[in-house]
């Protein structure tokens, strides 16, 4: 998108066909917890974790909404327990089979495995494509009633999704048919994940001195900075930028706080530091910046941090979303792919993000964007400044977002929705 397009990027305006607007999000009432003959709705849901934690993120957000949410009965598979860990502490790294939080969690061993004892749930997600195994798939279909299939699909803002959202699918040897479920930042689309309590708590801890200060103390373990000091969260996949932007904090005209969840881009911390790691606990400062290494979080945890920043470093879709729904100005990597097919899905996203912004907040937001994800050979010396500049306009613009984004609905809640009236 250049920027040229800003003050004219409306994705809405720019289609002819009609959108399909669901009703807001809400939790669900008891009578709506139930099938048809009044037992539970059981789930299993599939993840298979290729991006460290960006799917089983995704795939326990999920499984949580339509436990404590929708009152239903919810296994997970997913084949990698540390990542889930990270997460989730509660989860046991040794066990096949736990009960968490109220949710089952099997460890899935390999594509073939489908548990110690076979069932089939009444509702299937099969999230990312992992495919689910051949056994259970034929399982599937020796049931009476055939189980409600899901595709889950990454997440995308480009426009064709909502043409895509809710395809059916037939199977080529079974009589099953899968229905693809795709998250889109807009109306007709499946929408994005956002618990029913989400506001309140960030609204509860944005007017809470107290725990914005226990907060600090706890995670930090330092004070909340003073006014004028802006605090930054950074959340990134490795970045050759890293180094420059870094040296515009250090040479920044007033104080900036740099909090850093340990992870990908922590090596470069050290280096620009000089130190041999910059593993949790770390604390080291250069010139007017002070950077703090902090320990990966579980997800409630995350969403803290992003209310306590200023500004949010995010990467993937999971921390995307919850940047979002942060409502804070908040600077997106999006996972690089091959050919630079990542990129179309970045400007479609800025599309929606920015397309109210002025020209000239909406021009230094889009050429941010595209030198954090390596768009050309960006000058640092010029790009932060204007960034910068801007943030009162980002942060008004992160806040009307957030009420724009849920007119698309909360995906457990239109997931949740959709499989009840397929349920027979």
């Amino acid at each position: 998108m250049s920027a040229a397009s800003c003050s004219a990027a409306n994705p809405a305006s720019q289609r002819s066909r009609p959108v399909r607007t669901p009703p807001p999000a809400r939790p669900d009432t008891q009578h709506d917890l139930r099938k048809p003959d009044g037992t539970a709705i059981a789930c299993d849901i599939f993840c298979a974790v290729i991006d460290n934690f960006g799917d089983i993120g995704v795939c326990w957000r999920l499984a949580r909404q339509l436990a404590t949410e929708h009152g239903w009965q919810v296994r997970v598979f997913v084949d990698d327990l540390r990542a889930f860990h990270a997460l989730c502490p509660a989860v046991d790294t040794h066990r096949a089979r736990q009960t968490v939080h109220g949710i089952v969690a099997e460890h899935w061993h390999e594509p073939a495995h489908a548990g110690d004892t076979l069932e089939v749930a009444d509702v299937v997600i099969e999230a990312f494509g992992c495919e689910l195994p051949p056994v259970y798939v034929a399982a599937m279909a020796r049931r009476a009633h055939a189980p409600v299939w899901l595709n889950l699909e990454y997440l995308s803002a480009e426009d064709w999704v909502a043409d895509f959202h809710l395809r059916p699918s037939p199977h080529p040897r079974y009589p099953l048919v899968k229905t693809f479920f795709f998250p889109g930042l807009a109306p007709g689309t499946g929408g994005v994940l956002k618990e029913h309590d989400l506001d309140a708590q960030r609204a509860a801890f944005d007017a809470s001195q107290a725990e914005r200060a226990a907060w600090w103390r706890d995670t930090v373990g330092t004070s909340a900075p003073a006014a004028g000091t802006t605090v930054i969260s950074l959340f990134a996949y490795e970045n050759p930028a890293i180094d420059a932007l870094l040296e515009q904090w250090r040479d920044s005209a007033d104080p900036v706080v740099l909090l850093v969840p340990e992870g990908r881009i922590s090596g470069a911390l050290a280096r620009f530091f000089g130190l041999a790691s910059f593993a949790a606990g770390a604390h080291a400062e250069r010139g007017s910046l002070a950077a703090h290494a902090l320990a990966f979080t579980d997800q409630p945890g995350y969403d803290r941090l992003l209310w306590a920043s200023d500004l949010n470093f995010v990467r993937g879709e999971d921390s995307f979303v919850r940047a979002q729904w942060a409502a804070r100005p908040f600077v997106w990597h999006i996972y690089p792919q091959a050919d630079d097919a990542h990129l179309p899905k970045l400007d479609a996203a800025l599309a929606h993000y920015a397309h109210s912004l002025p020209a000239a907040p909406c021009a230094a937001l889009t050429r941010f964007w595209h030198a954090w994800n390596g768009v050309g050979t960006p000058d640092w010396a010029a790009l932060w400044p204007d960034f910068a500049r801007h943030l009162p306009a980002f942060t008004a613009r992160a806040t009307q977002w957030a009420l724009e984004l849920a007119r698309a609905g909360d995906l457990a809640g239109n997931l949740a929705r959709f499989a009840k009236t397929q349920l027979k």
